[in-house]
């Protein structure tokens, strides 16, 4: 016995055997530590990337937490069989006791393993979108978009939402795989308008706005193909036509970006306005309320025949 374990003895009672023990365990996680710490500024100096630091700084936590139990386990236990029976009557009292916790954790190993979303990601899991911003043990962090806010932008929360939604709720993910989304702007014009026209424009519009996606989404489609089965006959902006109650209804539709979605509708509304105003003969339809009188107003084949009114005082007998 050294002077210095004699003296911890009889100030705190600590045994020779305990001091060893502690002092081998605060040795352990120091050695951890440091390995972490020489490994997260090794990557902080070569690299700016965000994501690439934040892999780095999640996954050295994801081993070297796991790493320090099982050392000093190891040191306060005799033997790894003992440690081993100890962690199953501990996991087996969690499974009963703690079936959230539990189910969140096999929810984070479902997010490490499947990948059905990364940091960075923007998904639509149940009722909550957003923005991946951080992945945990028992929870996942969102940047939120929508609710209130309209086109998908952000509302500025921070949601929290436990890893088993993941293995409960459906999961959208807007760029896994094809990596582009569908947006539709519909226009509707007056019956009166000049609906070829007006579709000719919207057409020329949909193309200088979304066309020169079409190549790019058509390379992504491919590798996404590799994986799901996922294709489309045709990429590229079009316009489509219908009727309704008070007009003529003209779809555009073209592929965008997610994050880039009420950008290019803001643009692509503007040069409509602008293209209409050129027109007299196309105009926008609206909720409005008329009297149409079909003999004077209908087609001249199909006006409805107008006939004389009988008069009370010439009918009747002399």
């Amino acid at each position: 016995m050294t002077p210095l374990t004699e003296w911890l003895f009889e100030t705190t009672g600590l045994s020779p055997d305990l001091q060893a023990k502690l002092l081998s365990s605060i040795f352990t996680i120091f050695i951890l530590w440091l390995i972490r710490s020489i490994i997260i500024r090794v990557v902080w100096r070569r690299t700016e990337a965000a994501q690439a630091r934040y892999r780095w700084q999640k996954t050295s936590t994801y081993i070297v937490v796991p790493l320090g139990f099982l050392l000093v386990g190891r040191i306060w236990l005799a033997g790894f069989q003992s440690l081993a029976t100890f962690l199953g009557l501990v996991t087996a009292g969690l499974a009963i006791a703690l079936q959230d916790i539990v189910k969140s954790f096999a929810g984070w190993g479902f997010i490490l393993w499947r990948r059905p979303f990364s940091v960075g990601d923007r998904v639509q899991i149940g009722s909550y979108s957003g923005d991946v911003i951080d992945v945990r043990i028992f929870k996942f962090t969102m940047m939120e978009i929508g609710n209130w806010v309209d086109a998908d932008q952000s509302t500025g929360r921070i949601i929290h939402l436990p890893n088993s939604l993941v293995l409960t709720d459906a999961i959208a993910n807007y760029g896994q795989g094809f990596q582009f989304v569908w947006d539709e702007i519909p226009v509707l014009l007056t019956f009166e308008s000049d609906w070829e026209k007006g579709k000719e424009l919207l057409q020329e519009i949909a193309t200088r706005h979304a066309a020169h996606l079409s190549g790019t989404a058509e390379k992504r489609l491919k590798e996404a193909s590799k994986k799901y089965m996922i294709f489309y006959k045709t990429l590229t902006p079009t316009v489509y036509t219908s009727v309704q109650d008070c007009g003529v209804l003209l779809t555009m539709r073209y592929l965008i970006e997610p994050r880039n979605r009420r950008g290019c509708a803001q643009s692509i509304w503007e040069d409509i306005l602008r293209e209409f105003a050129k027109w007299d003969t196309i105009d926008f339809a609206y909720p409005t309320q008329r009297f149409y009188n079909n003999v004077v107003e209908g087609k001249e084949g199909a006006r409805a025949e107008m006939h004389p009114q009988r008069n009370p005082g010439n009918s009747g007998s002399r």
